[in-house]
């Protein structure tokens, strides 16, 4: 796929992995829609001009998300969403049982593997239906989607269950 005059979408685009996503691809003649919980896409957007739009969004919402996909696509004009590159994630470290014996908080592992997991298959339900709408490309595709993954997910570390699991199952 080229990605000159195309349209993606970014997720965790505030910083990191994102953030040099978009940079790249905005460098390359893309359209970029920055998606992201911190306010700090909002800078972001700003500094790489006409070609970026940025949506605070939770990726674990629907409706958040569905706003980030229409925003894409209406940005993309005929062509609409061409892309996905899904890079939101969070870590939480605490081992099974603390050193006083008490177990892992429920709460912070579920937060994880819905953030991560649940947030990926969020942000694919609704890309892939857009990008289902396009006219096929030179070589029949209509969109791609691009999962940030993590060498946890087949070795993962010590207090990094949920973040493990999570990854394994993107």
């Amino acid at each position: 796929m080229q990605v000159k005059d195309r349209t993606f979408l970014i997720t965790g685009a505030a910083s990191g992995l994102g953030a040099a996503t978009a940079e790249r691809l905005v460098n390359a003649g893309a359209n970029v829609v920055l998606c992201d919980m911190s306010d700090r896409v909002l800078n972001l957007a700003e500094q790489l001009g006409a070609q970026a739009k940025a949506c605070v969004a939770d990726i674990t919402s629907a409706a958040d998300m569905q706003q980030a996909v229409n925003t894409a696509v209406a940005l993309g004009g005929e062509s609409g969403l061409s892309g996905v590159v899904h890079c939101a994630g969070v870590v939480s470290v605490a081992k099974l049982v603390d050193r006083e014996g008490n177990p892992a908080d429920l709460d912070s592992y579920a937060r994880t593997v819905n953030i991560n997991l649940v947030g990926t298959f969020n942000v694919m339900r609704l890309a892939a239906a857009a990008m289902a709408k396009n006219p096929p490309g030179d070589s029949g595709e209509r969109g791609v989607i691009i999962n940030t993954a993590s060498i946890a997910a087949f070795d993962g570390q010590v207090g990094q269950c949920a973040y493990s699991a999570s990854k394994a199952g993107v």
